[in-house]
């Protein structure tokens, strides 16, 4: 990797999470791709409002804004919980269950309230992750990837970010946020999309090098 291709190897995340930020760059090393991750926030970019009714039209339209706006290449996903006793709320609406600008815990503390009136065996449900790269050349590629589970309704953990804390993998008998980084990220629905995302990351890294 040569000085003057530096910016072919920096890829624009689409959040303001810095959590997603590091999972992202702990994935990305794991795999072994020397990618550079900006978030929205050191592009000068906010994020756009989310009118997608999918995870995969909203990490479209998210890859697509970072990418337009600052000129590089850019990956954006859109994730979120569904439970079956909730018909799969919160769903493409989890980020904002609470309301827009909710923070996590008004979120969670939402899903609680809904909860009430589920019975416990229809608690189940599952995290679902939906990734869009938008290459150099405008190309749009996307990946989903999920991992299931049971919705608990007492937060336990302190590690992950969102719903993590409500989340009980009952292989395990621990909810995501209870688990390191390194756990989670061998099972969660982000590191499974990641994993289906690699191949169009690496043909990233190839096309930049062609072109530099």
């Amino acid at each position: 990797m040569g000085m003057g291709d530096a910016r072919v190897h920096t890829l624009v995340l689409a959040t303001t999470n810095p959590g997603k930020v590091r999972e992202y760059e702990w994935l990305l090393a794991e795999a072994g791709l020397p990618l550079r991750i900006l978030g929205l926030g050191e592009v000068g970019l906010s994020a756009p409002p989310e009118t997608g009714e999918t995870f995969a039209e909203n990490a479209i339209l998210k890859a697509r804004h970072a990418a337009v706006g600052s000129g590089l290449p850019a990956l954006a996903d859109d994730s979120g919980l569904e439970v079956d006793g909730l018909g799969g709320a919160p769903g493409v609406r989890s980020a904002c269950y609470a309301g827009e600008g909710a923070t996590d815990e008004a979120n969670r503390r939402r899903l609680i309230t809904e909860l009430a009136r589920v019975p416990e065996g229809e608690r189940t449900g599952r995290f679902r992750c939906a990734i869009a790269i938008v290459l150099l050349d405008g190309a749009v590629e996307t990946v989903e990837g999920h991992c299931e589970g049971h919705v608990i309704t007492a937060p336990r953990g302190d590690n992950g970010f969102g719903y993590d804390s409500l989340f009980l993998l009952p292989g395990r008998g621990l909810t995501l946020a209870e688990l390191t980084l390194a756990e989670k990220n061998a099972i969660s629905h982000r590191a499974r999309a990641t994993a289906q995302a690699l191949p169009v990351l690496r043909r990233l890294l190839a096309q930049g090098e062609e072109g530099g």
